[in-house]
């Protein structure tokens, strides 16, 4: 039976290091170093992130510090902080979201430009 429920790593918990994994997580605490996921990571308000991020998909409601590698779609949420370079297709970043760094998009320009 397959468990549809993400991976967290709850508020009280602190990581360091690489972390890797084909699910989705879900960071309500702190985590440095490294981490790659196949599916989708969600930082919730309470989270803390010190680390570069390659995924599928990411959502930030809290604190990240890192440059992101994001497959799909990268999300920042009004209530985030998040300082490092985004890559990825799909980039939102919503009204109140605190962001400094650079955007890139893959977009492939037309030879006159």
């Amino acid at each position: 039976m397959a468990n549809d429920s993400p991976g967290m790593i709850g508020k009280g918990i602190q990581i360091r290091g690489t972390l890797s994994g084909s699910e989705d997580l879900v960071v309500e605490g702190r985590v440095e170093g490294k981490i790659n996921l196949k599916e989708h990571l969600t930082i919730e308000q309470s989270g803390i992130v010190v680390a570069d991020i390659e995924t599928e998909q990411l959502t930030v409601w809290g604190q990240l510090s890192g440059n992101v590698d994001a497959v799909s779609r990268a999300e920042i949420k009004s209530s985030s902080v998040v300082v490092g370079d985004i890559r990825a297709p799909k980039i939102v970043i919503e009204d109140g979201a605190r962001f400094r760094g650079n955007i890139e998009m893959d977009v492939k320009l037309p030879p006159n430009i």
